[in-house]
């Protein structure tokens, strides 16, 4: 099974740019598709309200369970004060699996940190190069899981992605996605640095070619069980505490169907 760990999708409110505008999903779905891709996490456009985002992305995921998965999209400026109930909509009521922070709104805060250990949820940071946070990110919450994507930059900021590695490598906690990452040796630098269960396989589509970045996984010429982590295997493990939460809020006594399948498909991939 294949999971692309970083998708958005709904309209945004902006109108600067493909990302604040609209993330449509029509011909990602049929790319992704062709490439094999069976499950998706989606979370929102860029957006002045993320509460009414997160929701147009609930429906979508609403809509197909077993193709998509979503994360909370939060602003850590203009969401304060509310954080804990943004996303305790999105966990509780959306099924959401984990919350999505970008540095292009405003930097991480406490408070979202602390919603993601009291929802037991791991949050995808978009650092836009400032990996320095990666360190106390993980001593400051030992017990939260981040990704931080792209290598710590998307802007292709060859130095930002060099020092992440060395996060990467050192602190039990920090993971990354390889979403947009162009230059392929540091790649391959952070497979071999990190260990390849610090990896997951993320697009950041609809914007990029799932197909193209999965290509770039397949030339890695990891063995099978490496690949497996990469491609499915870690983001199981990084969503294993929600998702079990989310099945116990459900139904006490069996989870869902499409969460018996995801926990399937979790076991087949370990």
């Amino acid at each position: 099974m294949i999971v692309d760990c970083h998708c958005h999708a709904g309209k945004g409110d902006g109108l600067t740019g493909p990302w604040d505008t609209s993330a449509a999903l029509d011909a990602y779905v049929r790319r992704a598709d062709e490439a094999g891709i069976a499950h998706t996490v989606l979370f929102a456009a860029f957006h002045s309200d993320y509460a009414a985002a997160n929701r147009q992305v609930a429906a979508i995921v609403r809509r197909h369970p077993d193709r998509f998965s979503g994360f909370a999209f939060v602003d850590a400026a203009r969401d304060r004060g509310r954080i804990g109930t943004l996303v305790g909509e999105a966990v509780e009521q959306h099924g959401f699996l984990g919350i999505k922070v970008h540095r292009h709104d405003a930097r991480i805060s406490r408070e979202i940190c602390e919603a993601a250990r009291r929802y037991q949820v791991p949050v995808l940071y978009d650092v836009m190069g400032e990996v320095w946070v990666a360190d106390l990110l993980a001593t400051e919450y030992p017990d939260v899981e981040f990704i931080i994507p792209h290598l710590g930059s998307f802007a292709d900021d060859w130095r930002a992605q060099l020092a992440f590695i060395d996060h990467l490598a050192r602190r039990r906690n920090i993971f990354t996605d390889t979403s947009g990452v162009r230059r392929f040796d540091l790649l391959e630098r952070a497979v071999r640095r990190a260990g390849p269960r610090k990896v997951l396989f993320g697009s950041d589509g609809p914007w990029l070619h799932p197909g193209v970045e999965l290509a770039k996984i397949r030339a890695l010429k990891l063995p099978a069980a490496d690949e497996r982590d990469v491609l499915a295997g870690n983001w199981f493990r990084l969503v294993a505490r929600a998702r079990a939460e989310r099945a116990i809020r459900r139904s006490p006594a069996a989870p869902p169907s499409s969460a018996r399948r995801l926990g399937a498909s979790a076991a087949h991939v370990r």
